[in-house]
């Protein structure tokens, strides 16, 4: 069994969003062409959705004195102060309207806990809680995962490294994925990162055609 997972593909996280990534909107075409191929190249399509509360400790907002972009701390964890961004039950939250949602099997919400930050899809930064992603993938019978969205150097990279460290053979899709680039090298530091730890780096293509 082999699920697909669409990372963070959310409003706030394309351009014109609360945390544009760069160039965010391309992952969706890339998106959609492997989703489609459900039933086929995969037996499960699962949907990371940011979701974080007004008050959440990551936001620069919540930290009096704290520039967006600097790093603090939160609870103990090194933390990058964001702006605010994917607040639950807002537009920007809300999964692009070019995404193909109705592929989608089950959606993992994250980022809910006010004192932690969660860029994995599967458990929180520091490790405390789980999202339950392990447990359904493992209860469907899956082995294999796919993983692909936004951004290549936080949340893809952390849910692409969690699914090897919980034993899921796992691939990263490069078209699929773009990353934040706080500093210049981030995506090129977080593909190797992934590399290093066994993780299968591909394009799109090279899934599609066999």
């Amino acid at each position: 069994m082999r699920a697909l997972i669409l990372v963070d593909i959310q409003n706030d996280f394309l351009p014109g969003g609360a945390l544009a990534v760069p160039h965010g909107d391309e992952v969706i075409s890339v998106a959609n062409n492997l989703a489609a191929k459900k039933g086929q190249l995969f037996d499960l399509v699962v949907a990371t959705q940011d979701w974080h509360p007004t008050n959440h400790g990551s936001f620069a907002s919540n930290n009096a004195g704290k520039k967006i972009g600097e790093m603090g701390e939160l609870n103990g964890l090194a933390q990058v102060m964001w702006p605010n961004h994917c607040v639950q039950n807002t537009k920007g939250a809300e999964f692009a309207s070019q995404l193909n949602v109705k592929s989608v099997d089950h959606v993992v919400r994250k980022g809910t806990d006010t004192g932690i930050d969660s860029y994995s899809g599967f458990f929180d930064n520091g490790h405390k809680k789980s999202t339950g992603l392990g447990d359904y993938l493992k209860s469907k019978g899956v082995k294999d995962v796919v993983v692909l969205g936004l951004a290549t150097d936080y949340c893809v990279k952390f849910t692409a490294l969690d699914a090897k460290q919980l034993g899921f053979n796992t691939t990263l899709v490069t078209d699929g994925s773009r990353a934040v680039n706080l500093s210049p090298d981030d995506e090129k530091k977080a593909i190797e990162e992934m590399r290093h730890a066994g993780i299968k780096i591909v394009k799109s293509a090279d899934l599609l055609k066999g």
